[in-house]
């Protein structure tokens, strides 16, 4: 399974914010392969999702403030759904900052909330990085989750 974490005009990368993000990322990077991308509309990011090829297409969850909220184990849990069904390609991605239209949140796989605050993207990132890497040591029965 590859796990892409995705956002949508963000402006400036925090060499601090970033390097967290990552730590995530290369954390996750043991149960799955996980990237990041960074897009400067929604249409170039949309123009790649049409462009990735899977044998069971792109599961796409955009990050909504209208979307679902889960905890992290119901995440873990959707993620298990989510590889047990073959999916190979789940792409993540946080909004421009005027969010997302109605014809991109119709055409996800789920709209998923962070919280019912607003986050700056940077923000998400690492919280979205983490929360991945939190749901795969959760499916892996790694001790990471216990207590926290």
């Amino acid at each position: 399974m590859k796990v892409i974490i995705a956002a949508v005009g963000l402006r400036t990368l925090s060499s601090s914010f970033e390097a967290l993000a990552e730590t995530y990322r290369k954390r996750a990077g043991v149960y799955a392969e996980v990237e990041a991308a960074v897009f400067r509309s929604s249409e170039a990011f949309f123009d790649s999702i049409e462009k990735q090829k899977s044998r069971m297409g792109t599961v796409l969850v955009l990050l909504d403030g209208q979307g679902k909220q889960f905890s992290s184990e119901e995440l873990a849990r959707w993620l298990r759904r989510m590889r047990d069904q073959g999916q190979q390609r789940i792409v993540f991605a946080i909004g421009p900052a005027d969010g997302w239209s109605e014809s991109e949140r119709a055409r996800a796989t789920l709209l998923l909330s962070l919280g019912p605050m607003t986050l700056p993207h940077e923000l998400a990132r690492v919280v979205l990085s983490e929360q991945v890497y939190r749901a795969f040591t959760i499916l892996a029965g790694h001790p990471y989750h216990a207590g926290h």
